[in-house]
C-alpha cells in the first residue's frame, strides 16, 4: 500500500533506515508474526520528541529560557489574561509544583508579576510584565524561524498531513485521558 506520495504505508522510514526502523526489523526476526505496527509510529513520535529536546532550542537558549519557562511566558502572552498557576499547569501540561517553581524563577527575573487573590489568599494571580511580553515577543518570530528550519527537509504538504494526523492521534488521547478539549 503506498501514500499518495509514493511512499509505502510503513513509512519511509523503514526505507532509510531511521533507528525505529533498525529496532522493527530486530522486533520482526525475533518474532516474525507480531505486528509492529504501533511501534512504528509511537516509537518515531517518540525519537522525535527526544530529539528536539535534546535540540534544547537554541533561541529559548540564548535568551536564557528553558522550553517550559517559555511555555509559562506563551501561555500568558496568547490568552491576553492574568492566570492562576493551576490554570498554567492545565495549560502547559506541567505539574503544580513545577508551575509554581517555574513562575517563582520568571517572578525573579521579573518577567511575570504575582498577586494574591483579594477574596481567597491560598489563590495567586499570574501576568506578564511589560519585560516578559517584550521578551515573548522577541523569542517567538525566532523560535519559529528556528522550528521551521528543523523541519525544512519535509515538504508543505507533508508537514499539513503530518500535522493533521498528529491532531487527530492528539484528540483520541485527550479523549482517552479525559482531558479538556480547547
Amino acid at each position: 500500500m503506498t501514500a499518495g506520495n509514493g511512499r509505502t504505508a510503513a513509512g519511509s522510514g523503514a526505507a532509510l533506515g531511521d533507528t525505529v526502523a533498525k529496532v522493527v526489523r530486530q522486533w520482526q526476526t525475533v518474532h516474525p508474526g507480531l505486528d509492529t505496527g504501533p511501534m512504528e509510529i509511537i516509537g518515531r513520535v517518540n525519537r522525535c520528541a527526544a530529539l528536539l529536546q535534546q535540540a534544547e532550542d537554541a533561541p529559548l537558549r540564548r535568551a536564557g529560557l528553558t522550553r517550559p519557562e517559555f511555555d509559562v511566558l506563551g501561555t500568558l502572552r496568547r490568552t491576553g489574561h492574568e492566570l492562576t498557576p493551576s490554570e498554567i499547569a492545565r495549560e502547559t501540561f506541567a505539574s503544580g509544583a513545577a508551575v509554581t517553581k517555574r513562575v517563582k524563577l520568571l517572578s525573579e527575573r521579573g518577567l511575570v508579576e504575582r498577586r494574591g487573590d483579594a477574596r481567597d489568599r491560598r489563590v495567586a494571580h499570574v501576568r506578564l510584565t511589560d519585560s516578559g511580553r517584550d521578551l515573548v515577543d522577541s523569542v517567538l518570530p525566532e523560535q519559529l524561524a528556528y522550528e521551521t528550519n528543523v523541519l525544512s527537509g519535509v515538504g508543505t504538504d507533508d508537514r499539513r498531513e503530518l500535522a493533521g494526523l498528529l491532531g487527530e492521534l492528539l484528540i483520541q488521547l485527550e479523549g482517552r485521558l479525559g482531558l479538556p478539549r480547547t
